[in-house]
């Protein structure tokens, strides 16, 4: 069985840069679809550190976090902890929060909901054509349904795994193979900072949620990860093992059941992708390291960028070209250098003499908080 509808913008993926864009676009008063493969809400591999800069955009978006009946946590300071045992500390920049993307992303389906957003969950996208005229027809399987969509616009935030029969130029990405995991504790005692350990093969970041849980993302390369078993606490525990300040603190508390989930194989990104067929926005445009803690940011500065220049073409006060032309270029002048400085930080995370970086910070102050800060987006006009 099979339908035809017709909306005027398809936003496939519906996590943080997708919903947020959604709210934008629907709030415009466009008509908005939002598609995502699976059910929501639901635990995701994500560090659930939102830095200081996300602030500006969420009110720009009319969302207040700490007027939400489950309260994130606040972190005004980072602390980077070595596997010899030494240690770097850093304040932030402002107040960063900490909010499990199982609370955040019922919050900004809400309020896309709230906006006119239409949300279609258990959606998989079979194919995605570009029309003579430039709209887009999509189609989608849902259960034994199949439905094709009309749009003039589609935005791809499906994260950075590539949709059926989409590909990229192969030097967009990193070849390292890496495995992300993800875990609720509870037990552990933390105060208002983001814990950052290093470890063999990687690092697992620490940070306090919603009610007195905390959250535990690690990052690993697959070949230290090989052997260690398939389980996220076994990944956790193999981790440990070469930092024993991060073994300890495990100790503390215990796994949450049900909120364990890994990612598997990821790739960094070397430039960002804004645009194949359509825009990317979020993890589908890049992917950055995730120590520098602004994944997060990105996807929500990607959809005000996106969502602009979107409006302007649906409005009809810019052709296709344009709309193509002046995202590209806006989003690559915003966000290459940032993952240049990223970068360039990840590989001296991972370098053998990474042990000599508490010294160094103590020589030389500033360091630490110029790791922190060359890593974060800067403050923008949300009215620009």
């Amino acid at each position: 069985m099979s339908k035809s509808e017709s909306v005027d913008v398809i936003i496939i993926g519906a996590g943080i840069a997708g919903s947020t864009c959604a709210i934008q676009l629907a709030g415009q008063g466009h008509r908005t679809l939002l598609l995502d493969r699976q059910e929501f809400p639901r635990h995701k591999t994500c560090g659930e550190f939102m830095s200081p800069e996300t602030k500006e955009m969420l009110e720009y978006l009319d969302i207040q976090l700490l007027d939400q009946e489950k309260k994130p946590s606040t972190m005004d300071h980072a602390r980077i902890i070595m596997p010899q045992g030494g240690e770097i500390e850093a304040p932030l920049s402002g107040f960063a929060y900490g909010i499990s993307r199982y609370e955040l992303d019922q919050i900004l389906h809400q309020k896309a909901l709230d906006a006119g957003t239409e949300i279609v969950t258990k959606a998989n996208i079979m194919s995605i054509e570009q029309l003579e005229d430039r709209s887009y027809e999509v189609e989608v399987k849902q259960g034994n349904e199949r439905i094709r969509y009309r749009a003039k616009a589609v935005i791809g935030a499906h994260g950075s795994k590539k949709l059926r029969g989409m590909s990229s130029a192969a030097d967009l990405r990193d070849q390292t193979v890496y495995v992300g995991v993800k875990s609720h504790f509870s037990g552990i005692e933390i105060p208002a900072r983001v814990e950052l350990y290093f470890c063999e093969g990687g690092y697992v970041g620490i940070s306090p949620i919603e009610e007195g849980t905390v959250n535990v993302a690690a990052l690993l390369t697959l070949d230290t990860v090989q052997g260690s078993g398939k389980s996220v606490t076994n990944i956790m525990q193999a981790a440990s093992k070469t930092n024993v300040r991060l073994a300890a603190r495990l100790a503390e508390g215990s796994p949450v059941e049900g909120t364990q989930v890994s990612i598997a194989p990821l790739h960094l990104s070397n430039v960002p992708e804004p645009w194949s067929q359509y825009p990317h926005i979020g993890d589908a445009m890049l992917v950055i390291p995730p120590l520098c803690g602004d994944g997060m940011s990105i996807a929500l500065r990607s959809s005000l960028l996106c969502a602009r220049w979107t409006d302007k073409y649906l409005q009809g006060d810019i052709e296709h070209a344009d709309w193509q032309s002046n995202y590209t270029l806006e989003a690559s002048r915003e966000f290459t250098q940032l993952l240049r400085r990223a970068r360039r930080i990840q590989k001296l995370a991972f370098a053998k003499t990474n042990r000599f970086y508490p010294g160094l910070a103590r020589m030389f102050p500033g360091l630490a908080a110029y790791v922190v800060k060359a890593t974060r987006l800067s403050e923008i006009n949300a009215a620009r």
